[in-house]
């Protein structure tokens, strides 16, 4: 087993089969990957109107390709996930028509964290346990060209699982020789929804082992370490709001929608701060679906980050 290191200074922002591999690696070897926060374009410095000006076709900053010696089409590549380590930052906000309320933010809005430790901390009064995991991880598509990264796809791809933290594996389909795989688009936190379009998002040095499987897997899967829970945040309980009606999207709005005005009455956020906190901490979930005509999603707010 040989350990391999690529640096975050020849980031891509696409899927492309014929992009050529920085490393070729043997199965059981190990890859130490430092990447970029997810857009590429923002900084420490950064402010608000800044993150309305980004460029969309920098969007997600990758770092890859890695070729995987003997892998083909019809493989499936395995991926333990081993550390994810921050560099004492990170953001999350608001970029105007995107996210899951795109038609109620109109301006741009930058929330900077410091990442603290096994703490994200919002400000004096709020922290979030930090549980990393790339935003992004994949292989290069079946067809030849280029593809934008943000919708995942077979190939994973921008799926923002936020279970992905160290101690899990994941398995890819392989579609082209050697697989070409990336990563980045990481996060210190995330709710299950990234409602808002954005985790913590911040740089970080992520360590995988790669190895080969011969059978073929349709889409990604995973398995999560054994002995841990889904998330620290959980052990304070949760407040949780809910919304019906016949159409899920609608009622994860709604459900987010009065998850905001609880945090603005109840904790003296401003409605930005409250949509930013949403998407780093609570998690959406379906609650119901068979009983026709409406269907419920939950919200829930883990009470523990509060204090």
């Amino acid at each position: 087993m040989a350990t391999h290191h690529l640096d975050d200074r020849a980031p891509h922002a696409f899927w492309d089969r014929d992009l050529p591999p920085r490393v070729t690696i043997a199965p059981g070897d190990v890859v130490v990957f430092e990447t970029l926060e997810g857009t590429g374009q923002v900084t420490r410095d950064s402010t608000s109107e800044q993150l309305g000006a980004l460029r969309q076709e920098l969007i997600h900053a990758l770092t890859g390709p890695v070729a995987i010696d003997g892998a083909q089409p019809g493989d499936t590549l395995v991926v333990d996930v081993l550390s994810l380590e921050h560099h004492g930052w990170g953001w999350n906000g608001i970029s105007p028509n995107f996210g899951l309320l795109a038609e109620d933010f109109e301006r741009p809005y930058l929330h900077h964290y410091v990442l603290d430790g096994d703490v994200c901390v919002f400000n004096d009064r709020i922290s979030i346990p930090y549980e990393p995991f790339c935003g992004t991880m994949g292989v290069a598509l079946a067809e030849p060209g280029r593809f934008l990264t943000a919708p995942p796809r077979r190939n994973g791809g921008n799926v923002d699982i936020r279970h992905l933290t160290p101690g899990a594996r994941l398995r890819l389909p392989v579609l082209v020789p050697g697989g070409l795989f990336s990563c980045g688009d990481c996060h210190a936190a995330q709710g299950d929804g990234e409602v808002n379009g954005s985790g913590i998002e911040t740089p970080m040095t992520v360590t995988l082992r790669f190895d080969l499987e011969r059978t073929e897997t349709r889409e990604l899967t995973f398995t999560t370490p054994a002995g841990q829970p889904l998330t620290r945040a959980g052990y304070g309980g949760y407040f949780v709001t809910t919304a019906h009606g016949p159409d899920l999207f609608a009622n994860a709005q709604n459900a987010t929608r009065s998850m905001i005005d609880h945090l603005v009455a109840e904790h003296g956020l401003t409605r930005e701060e409250a949509y930013c906190l949403c998407g780093a901490a609570v998690d959406l979930k379906i609650s119901e679906i068979v009983d026709a005509p409406n269907w419920i999603v939950s919200a829930y707010l883990p009470l523990s980050i509060f204090g």
